[in-house]
């Protein structure tokens, strides 16, 4: 199901509480809106080990992916220079038109706790004790 079949849960109350219940809301809009778009486009009538071994492919290939989050790679360099992949997580108010407004907070992933740390409890569901989300009425 994407994401936007759930609504945003409140933060927590605690900064240290926010700052994690935030990388879950990054690493739930990863799992809905890349891994189970990608999982839902799975050929249904494949052979069960072609489509484990397709699923294995998504899996591992997201899992690239919050490795370059995480700035473990993702990055080209030489001796003078560097470009340097960034994703920042933005935890925002809504103006009376809908639209983004005032930042109550952010966060550079690669300066998280490591959505790779995340990815292993994620593919399980578990987004961390504070619900990031609730489905929509």
């Amino acid at each position: 199901m994407a994401t936007h079949n759930y609504q945003l849960a409140g933060p927590p109350e605690s900064k240290r509480a926010r700052e994690l219940w935030l990388q879950h809301a990054v690493g739930f809009i990863v799992f809905e809106d890349i891994r189970r778009y990608a999982l839902d486009k799975i050929d249904p009538h494949l052979a069960p080990e072609v489509h484990q071994a397709v699923q294995k492919g998504i899996d591992d290939a997201v899992y690239g992916l919050m490795m370059v989050i995480d700035g473990v790679t993702g990055a080209l360099s030489n001796d003078s220079e560097r470009v340097e992949l960034s994703v920042v997580a933005r935890h925002v108010m809504k103006d009376k038109q809908g639209v983004s407004g005032a930042v109550i907070n952010e966060l550079d992933l690669a300066s998280g706790d490591g959505m790779c740390m995340g990815y292993h409890g994620w593919l399980k569901g578990d987004f961390g004790t504070a619900p990031v989300v609730t489905p929509k009425p």
